[in-house]
């Protein structure tokens, strides 16, 4: 989608952006983004001790595999259930196709009795933003214009153009589909 075609919905990239420059927070290694739902870096995502006291029981790696982001189940054993994307954080990379496994993973966790989703990637910036995002206007049901609202007032994010035009798609993608089946 071009920019143009995100402003026919009265929202582009560049809006997008100066929203998330307006930002005042600083980041820091993790913040509870909604009740139960924390974003945070991949130094917290090593730290399976910290997780625990923090009531962490599911981990979502936005960078597995990645240099620098060790993890997978094997390494969170019995006490978090894992799942990870292998994403870049990159012009290029295609992130959309996990967006809906990865709102599917938050909003199962969410809805256990005592789940507490801890989302990351390698700074807790961009790729794991971009999921929550997503989470929320998939399960949710928020325009991706007030998610990011949502979010920046809890963490410092600023996912990458690529990402953020993904985020447009997704939301043209779920307006017609609303349009036509408002239940959705």
């Amino acid at each position: 989608m071009t920019a143009t075609q995100g402003k026919q919905h009265g929202v582009d990239v560049r809006d997008l952006e100066r929203i998330l420059e307006r930002c005042k927070l600083e980041l820091t290694p993790v913040d509870e983004v909604l009740p139960n739902l924390f974003i945070g870096n991949v130094a917290i995502a090593q730290n399976r001790t910290h997780l625990k006291k923090m009531g962490i029981t599911h981990v979502l790696n936005a960078a597995h595999k990645k240099q620098g982001s060790i993890g997978d189940q094997e390494f969170y054993g019995e006490v978090f259930l894992y799942h990870g994307i292998p994403a870049e954080d990159s012009s290029k990379f295609d992130l959309s196709v996990y967006f809906r496994p990865a709102a599917d993973f938050i909003h199962t966790a969410l809805k256990k009795k005592d789940g507490k989703v801890f989302v990351h990637c390698i700074m807790g910036m961009s790729r794991s933003a971009t999921l929550v995002l997503a989470y929320l206007m998939l399960k949710r049901r928020l325009p991706l214009r007030d998610a990011v609202q949502t979010l920046v007032k809890r963490r410092a994010v600023f996912p990458n153009r690529n990402f953020l035009n993904q985020l447009l798609e997704l939301e043209e993608q779920l307006q017609r589909k609303r349009r036509f089946c408002p239940l959705l």
